[in-house]
């Protein structure tokens, strides 16, 4: 007999065993005994047969922001199961239990890692954020520039970092909305180094970096600077290190504006996929969800596609206020009619999270909807970068 349920305290090694051999890594005894300590049963699910584990994976309590406002977010990580028990529907039963949990939790967006975009496409999530990734050499770096402030190395001060960080996420869709111990366990434990951060001439702190200067290599794990002066200083800060290093790594939103800006823009630049997305449960995502104030009340329908959440299933009827305030019934089949616009909830997901405009949407034969209703959506959903700069 097959179940799906969380794990048990006891259970660590049975689901460690799995993930080792899924993701082929190795722990020291060190740093598995460290895992041990930070497992938490209830945030881990697993498809069990007669008492012997399947599949697993990983559902976190995360906090996400969206045009300035906090959702509750699921994130899937660590999913895996035996290669004797692939191809069976296995990680498809157990995604389908972790969507219908989310909605009873009250996450109503979820966000992963894939090993392979199409794999979870299937399971309606789309990619929503990718970013920048720059190697620029020494002799490339921008310009050393005077500031009034002061920069100052200050490693881990979380209150501090946390503050910068708040204001810097809320910015973007689809950065977290950090806890102390994530701080602790993700941040820190997975970026090694150092802190610096840009005070104005007036002591307000106003940007930061978490960086690392290793084999003459300035890796800039985050790039926190919450407005030019900031920037100004950071790169600067990079810059009286050119004596020490050969060339500089990081990674930056998609909207930076650091090669138009230098000098010579003749360095390695990539733009890298990296996580997906996908609106768990449609009404209450849409009905928190922060419009631009249209001026005046609007009503269309959307018919949504959406097999793995079959409660998003269907036309929707959503009834917009002058002030931007949207809401959202299951249309009347009695009443029903040709809807105003079509998509499944991976369109849906990369429309609302801002990662890609209606009308590039449309284009792309991804959203089918009148020009009317086109311009409405446009006038309707906040123009924001998507951007990530944690793991899970």
């Amino acid at each position: 007999m097959v179940e799906i349920r969380k794990f048990r305290q006891e259970e660590f090694d049975t689901q460690m065993e799995l993930l080792l051999y899924a993701f082929q890594a190795e722990l020291t005894q060190e740093e598995r005994e460290e895992n041990r300590s930070q497992f938490k049963p209830e945030h881990n699910w697993g498809v069990f047969e007669e008492g012997k584990l399947k599949a697993s994976l990983s559902l976190l309590p995360f906090e996400l922001y969206v045009n300035g406002r906090v959702f509750q977010m699921g994130g899937v990580a660590s999913v895996a199961s035996w290669p004797e028990e692939r191809r069976k529907g296995l990680v498809a039963m157990l995604l389908s239990h972790t969507l219908e949990t989310m909605k009873k939790e009250g996450q109503t967006v979820s966000c992963l890692h894939p090993f392979s975009f199409a794999f979870y496409h299937k399971y309606g999530y789309e990619m929503y954020c990718e970013y920048k990734r720059y190697v620029i050499e020494a002799a490339l770096l921008p310009e050393r520039q005077p500031y009034q402030g002061k920069v100052e190395r200050c490693n881990g001060d979380i209150p501090l970092l946390d503050a910068i960080y708040n204001q810097y996420a809320i910015r973007y869709n689809g950065m977290l909305k950090r806890e102390e111990s994530w701080w602790k366990e993700a941040v820190f434990d997975r970026k090694p180094g150092h802190a610096a951060v840009y005070y104005r001439a007036g002591g307000e702190p106003a940007g930061y970096m978490l960086y690392a200067v290793k084999d003459r290599v300035f890796t800039v794990h985050e790039f926190v600077p919450l407005d030019e002066e900031a920037r100004t200083a950071l790169w600067t800060f990079i810059g009286n290190h050119d004596s020490m290093i050969d060339r500089v790594e990081m990674t930056a939103p998609i909207d930076d504006y650091t090669p138009f800006v230098v000098s010579n823009p003749r360095f390695k630049q990539e733009i890298i996929p990296y996580f997906m997305a996908r609106i768990v449960d449609v009404k209450p995502f849409l009905e928190q969800y922060s419009l631009q104030a249209p001026g005046k009340s609007h009503e269309f329908t959307i018919q949504l596609s959406d097999p793995y959440a079959p409660w998003n299933e269907g036309t929707w009827t959503i009834e917009i206020s002058a002030e931007g305030a949207a809401s959202v019934q299951p249309c009347d089949k009695k009443e029903a009619h040709t809807p105003d616009a079509s998509c499944d909830i991976q369109t849906l997901t990369a429309m609302l999270l801002g990662f890609k405009r209606p009308s590039m949407l449309s284009a792309a034969g991804r959203l089918s909807a009148g020009e009317e209703t086109i311009k409405l959506l446009e006038l309707l959903i906040p123009k924001r970068t998507t951007y990530l700069t944690d793991f899970f």
